[in-house]
């Protein structure tokens, strides 16, 4: 996946290329991809932070460029990021 925007600064940042494990089960901590109910086909990547009702509350690394769980609501994770591909290969965020 292509990370586009600020929201998960310095972890990743825009045009970074992570690997993405589908299906996987997070856990808190973990950089995830999801989806909101309210926004019907956006991917977004955020940490998670704790399981809620209706999914998962997620966070981005730099609250003043984020839109997140605190907005939106619980998200639907999809996929756990499991490493950053490019520029800078690293497996943990």
């Amino acid at each position: 996946m292509l990370v586009r925007g600020p929201s998960m600064a310095p972890a990743l940042k825009n045009e970074d290329i992570v690997l993405v494990r589908w299906g996987a089960t997070p856990k808190p901590n973990d950089v995830v991809l999801v989806r909101w109910a309210s926004r019907p086909g956006q991917l977004s990547i955020k940490r998670v932070s704790h399981h809620v009702d209706g999914g998962w509350h997620v966070v981005g690394d730099n609250p003043y460029a984020s839109t997140d769980s605190a907005q939106l609501g619980p998200a639907e994770v999809v996929g756990v990021v499991k490493a950053r591909l490019w520029p800078r290969p690293r497996l943990r965020l």
